[in-house]
């Protein structure tokens, strides 16, 4: 067997140390560094979490909802719970660091949905990007805060927009709301942003919004007027229908103005207090400041006359009526209706004119009532009724004088036309009434008995039948008239040329026997009388033929020979 070499022993093993640093170490030293940048910067922009109180959680989802100012984002809603009481809802939202400035006690939220109202639309964006919660910081220097609660509508007046607020007295709030337009030369220049109604008894606080520059535009002295869409006035001057815009008419309007008087004046002040009179009407005439009051006593119906109805004379109005009531007299046993009034002296021209007092008043007023001025009720309007009351001279009107009543002037009246018309109807059925109408009545039917009897008796036939005859013979004769007529220019003619032809022979005598001769004188004379004949011929054909009726008549004045 061989012998085999022992194997060769195996050399020593190389170990190779392995490298301090490997590529695969920077991914998860890159992820931690990531997850820490993300997390810092989450970190830092994390802001503080509030809670808003609503009274419904309409349209928001916890993990979407965003809360926004001026579309940037500000927030996200974190959750939402019902109070303890399952009356209020709270929002849970997590506020961006950049946020946190804002929150104060000035802020104000409310959620951002479609609101369909009668005057606009708001919130239509959010069809297609879905609800979101809006804050409106307000104004700077609050205190800071993190429980709010929510508005239930936008507000009407963001805390960052230039402009005014005043404050509106009312009767009655009508058809505004929050919302309605403020419009100035029917251009909306602010609105409604509130409102306050009063208890019994009171009247309505209305809160506007005029934006800036025409806030300016309101001074001391201007007034606003309730113009909601659309008015119908049948006044004295006819019937007059007005109608502002479609937003006016479904939500109300206020409109303003300044009149001239008071542009001078200096600014109104933020919350300045105003009247918000019932229409363009009545603020106009509540410019005048200066009034007068006057006292007039009807003693007949005035039906048709209210409270606003005009004072006039000559056809202007000088004031309107206060008060109408129903009174009576215990001491006379009458009674009358006082009708109280005032008359604004500034609506009367009075160049270079003291200032109106009381004194002054009752001094003009006696000397214009000694010319005949009296106070008479007027219909404004025949299709409505309406009265008025005119001022206007009656130089006829009797003796009266002007007195005073606690303070108040009382000036005469004059019945009006439609009570003169009434008294004279009584006056003319009082004395119809004592006319003896059976008598009359009995010798009338007696007439008309005896007429008729005359009508239908023999007699009249009689003188008819005679009449006829009389007629006909007239016919007969005004015929044979009418053939002499036709007649008589040819007779004419024919005496014209028998008085030529007689000239003719006449002139030949001369010739023959001369002049001295008595045959050429008988002839002339003889001519003379047949050219007067020829002559009246004429004279009597012209007569009958201008007045046919004188062959009957005969002739009633001298004719004019041609």
């Amino acid at each position: 067997m061989e012998d085999r070499a022992p194997p060769e022993l195996a050399a020593d093993p190389l170990i190779e140390t392995a490298p301090r640093f490997s590529l695969l170490w920077l991914i998860p030293l890159i992820a931690a560094v990531v997850a820490g940048w993300l997390a810092w910067q989450t970190l830092s922009a994390r802001g503080p979490l509030i809670t808003i109180t609503f009274s419904s959680a309409e349209g928001i989802v916890a993990g979407q909802t965003r809360v926004k100012h001026k579309a940037v984002d500000l927030g996200e809603v974190r959750s939402v719970r019902l109070t303890p009481g399952m009356k209020r809802v709270v929002v849970e939202v997590r506020m961006r660091r950049e946020a946190a400035p804002l929150l104060t006690d000035h802020a104000r939220f409310w959620v951002v949905r479609p609101r369909f109202t009668a005057g606009s639309f708001s919130g239509l964006e959010t069809l297609v990007s879905g609800s979101y919660i809006e804050v409106d910081p307000g104004a700077p220097g609050g205190t800071a805060r993190r429980a709010f609660t929510g508005l239930e509508a936008p507000p009407a007046v963001r805390s960052d927009e230039p402009g005014r607020t005043f404050r509106l007295h009312a009767d009655r709030l009508g058809a505004l709301g929050v919302g309605s337009p403020v419009l100035f030369r029917d251009a909306t220049v602010g609105e409604v942003i509130g409102y306050e109604l009063g208890g019994p008894g009171r009247g309505t606080l209305i809160r506007i919004f005029v934006r800036a520059p025409y806030a300016d535009f309101i001074h001391q002295g201007s007034y606003f007027w309730n113009d909601s869409g659309f008015s119908l006035n049948m006044s004295g001057g006819g019937v007059r229908f007005e109608m502002q815009s479609i937003q006016a008419v479904l939500s109300g309007a206020i409109a303003f103005d300044t009149p001239e008087e008071a542009r001078a004046n200096p600014l109104a002040p933020n919350d300045a207090d105003f009247t918000l009179y019932p229409d363009h009407e009545a603020a106009s005439t509540a410019r005048y400041a200066d009034s007068i009051p006057i006292l007039v006593h009807f003693h007949g119906s005035v039906r048709g006359l209210a409270v606003g109805a005009p004072v006039e004379i000559y056809g202007i109005q000088i004031g309107e009526v206060t008060d109408v009531k129903l009174q009576y007299d215990f001491e006379r046993k009458q009674l009358d209706v006082p009708v109280r009034m005032i008359v604004q002296p500034g609506r009367i021209s009075a160049p270079n004119a003291p200032p109106p007092t009381l004194e002054r008043a009752i001094e003009s007023l006696k000397a214009l009532t000694a010319q005949g001025l009296r106070a008479q009720l007027r219909t404004g309007n025949y299709l409505t009724g309406q009265l008025y009351v005119a001022f206007d001279f009656f130089p006829d009107a009797k003796p009266a004088s002007v007195t005073v009543e606690d303070g108040t002037i009382v000036v005469p009246s004059e019945p009006s036309d439609l009570e003169n018309i009434a008294r004279l109807a009584s006056t003319l059925e009082k004395k119809l009434a004592g006319l003896p109408v059976d008598d009359i009545v009995n010798n009338l039917d007696a007439t008309l008995r005896g007429l008729n009897k005359i009508a239908n008796g023999p007699e009249l036939a009689a003188t008819l039948k005679e009449a006829s005859a009389t007629l006909a013979h007239v016919q007969k004769m005004t015929q044979s008239a009418d053939e002499s007529l036709a007649r008589l220019p040819a007779i004419s003619a024919e005496l014209q040329t028998s008085l030529e032809r007689a000239n003719h022979l006449l002139a030949g005598l001369e010739a023959s026997y001369g002049s001295a001769s008595p045959v050429p004188r008988d002839l002339e004379r003889v001519l003379a009388e047949m050219d007067e004949a020829a002559r009246a011929i004429r004279s009597l054909a012209d007569l009958l033929d201008q007045h046919p009726e004188a062959l009957i008549r005969g002739r009633s004045g001298p004719v004019q020979e041609r």
